[in-house]
């Protein structure tokens, strides 16, 4: 009798139909098979179906089995009985050496120990296309494991590499996949990790090892916190009096920025301004912001001095050269002068320049808006499209800040606070870089703790901006909150070593993951999803 017809499931009934993952195996890819498969392969084969002489077809029992086993969890599965699949001897990777999948096919057959050949495919074989025609998205995919061969398809490189990694995962889960068809594809195009190499110094290594997670977890975005009052950590030619000791070389960056680009992550830098920059400031003296009484604002540039905006505008355009990718990440965050009861009595100095530029009602926060406007303009002629932290973007004021940016919230703490709600409806785009959920800060100062897996994964959708309470549904969608970032800040950087920062952020970094791909409510309890991680990478 030949296959039922697929029954189509959503990925939550599949589960919990075949009980929790961490007890579940495939239907004929358990160890006792193998050597029944492999007398079975030697015995028999057949040229139909593209199926090759020398390579038999498979002769386990034909079941239904679970949705591939991965992190994130696979959004749709239909099963059909099959003997299931698994690598064997006879499978390789199949794709055009000569065309746009030939490197994802390259990484996977290395993965998975098995030669990369250029077909036609065969049984065992797994075969990668693009097929322009698929409703998947530019990062979706469709992966039909059926007669004994694993087909991957997308209409993008990107969704072809995620399907990748469901089978790479579920190989190392299970070893292998069961008769079925997964379609799937991400929730929100904005899924990533921020981390502050400013205040401690991450080798280049470090960093290539969360990349190469981060692409298994079919996360696509990295921020690199390059400066801040401590430190600043990457090479320049505009300015080497900037940079601190340890720091990156531009060689070490550009061998990131390759890793990343082929693990389809874009590595976004930031440059936070006009705060943070006491690493900067340390070298150029001149510019540092001080108050009515002479005394300097710790971190803080003169947002009235050309001369500060010179170097900013240097660095951000010289990085924008080095990082490639779509976006550029301006700061603006915790501008102290901002921080003071009157602005304007504390820094009259800047006060006296913003009515000079903007009119008598002009107050220092318009001061600020107009640095960040600037800032961006810079990063815009790069062909990049800005970012900025949500305390960057103040309300009201003579001077408005330009809609040429996105917004990474974060908090609901600063002077002049204003909910996500607020932004929204004015039609601003929000990163969720909720302080509540997605904060791993070094030390835990400040009331902050380190974030569980388990809290992010049960309590946390991209939905979820401030605190614990979602915002209005109607305001909720990917329209209006792209994604997310889980971060990372180094705020008593000795507090924890980097082998025990990449411990600690692991389940709460694939918690993350799966709410980005898929904000619905888990199938799995979080013990099961933790265990599946733990097998799965």
């Amino acid at each position: 009798m030949g296959p039922k017809r697929p029954k189509k499931l959503s990925v939550s009934t599949a589960v919990l139909a075949a009980g929790a993952v961490s007890l579940l195996t495939l239907g004929g890819c358990s160890s006792e098979d193998a050597g029944d498969r492999a007398a079975g392969e030697r015995a028999s084969g057949s040229a139909a179906g593209g199926r090759s002489p020398a390579v038999p077809k498979p002769t386990e029992p034909a079941r239904t089995g679970p949705a591939p086993a991965s992190v994130p969890s696979v959004r749709e599965w239909k099963p059909v009985r099959g003997p299931a699949w698994k690598p064997s001897k006879f499978t390789r990777v199949v794709a055009d050496p000569a065309g746009p999948l030939a490197d994802e096919a390259r990484l996977l057959a290395k993965e998975l120990d098995v030669p990369f050949a250029k077909g036609p495919a065969r049984t065992g074989d797994v075969r990668l296309s693009l097929d322009r025609g698929l409703k998947t998205g530019r990062e979706g995919y469709v992966m039909d494991s059926r007669g004994g061969q694993v087909k991957i398809a997308g209409t993008d490189h990107a969704g072809v590499f995620y399907g990748t990694r469901t089978l790479l995962q579920s190989v190392r889960a299970r070893g292998g996949v069961a008769d079925g068809v997964v379609h799937d594809k991400p929730d929100r195009p904005q899924r990533g990790l921020m981390l502050d190499i400013a205040r401690k110094h991450f080798g280049a290594g470090w960093i290539e090892d969360r990349i190469r997670e981060m692409g298994d977890l079919k996360l696509n975005q990295l921020q690199l916190h390059i400066s801040d009052d401590q430190a600043f950590r990457v090479e320049s030619s505009s300015h080497p009096e900037v940079v601190s000791d340890p720091h990156l070389t531009k060689a070490q960056v550009r061998r990131i920025v390759r890793l990343a680009e082929s693990r389809h992550i874009d590595v976004i830098p930031e440059i936070d301004s006009p705060g943070h920059l006491g690493a900067v400031i340390k070298a150029h003296p001149e510019i540092q912001l001080r108050n009515a009484a002479g005394r300097p604002t710790e971190g803080a540039v003169d947002i009235s001095d050309p001369r500060a905006a010179k170097i900013v505008d240097d660095l951000l355009r010289e990085y924008a050269d080095l990082f490639p990718g779509k976006y550029a990440h301006l700061g603006g965050d915790e501008y102290l002068a901002l921080a003071q009861r009157d602005p304007e009595a504390s820094y009259p100095g800047l006060a006296a320049k913003a009515r000079e530029e903007f009119g008598r009602d002009a107050r220092v926060q318009d001061l600020a808006t107009d640095w960040l406007n600037d800032r961006a303009a810079a990063v815009r002629e790069k062909g990049k499209t800005p970012q900025a932290w949500n305390d960057g973007i103040h309300a009201g004021g003579v001077v408005r800040a330009q809609h040429d940016r996105q917004v990474a919230y974060w908090t609901g703490r600063e002077p002049g606070e204003r909910s996500p709600e607020s932004y929204l409806r004015e039609g601003w785009k929000l990163i969720n870089l909720n302080d509540e959920f997605l904060y791993y800060v070094l030390g835990e100062p400040n009331n902050f703790t380190y974030p569980t897996g388990r809290r992010i994964y049960d309590e946390w959708t991209p939905a979820v901006l401030r605190g614990t309470k979602p915002v209005p549904k109607s305001l909720s969608g990917p329209e209006h909150i792209p994604g997310g970032r889980f971060a990372v800040w180094c705020d008593r950087s000795g507090a924890q070593t980097q082998e025990q920062v990449a411990a600690g952020i692991r389940p709460p970094l694939r918690a993350t993951a799966q709410k980005l791909w898929d904000p619905g409510k888990p199938a799995m309890s979080w013990e099961d999803f933790k265990r599946l991680g733990e097998r799965a990478s």
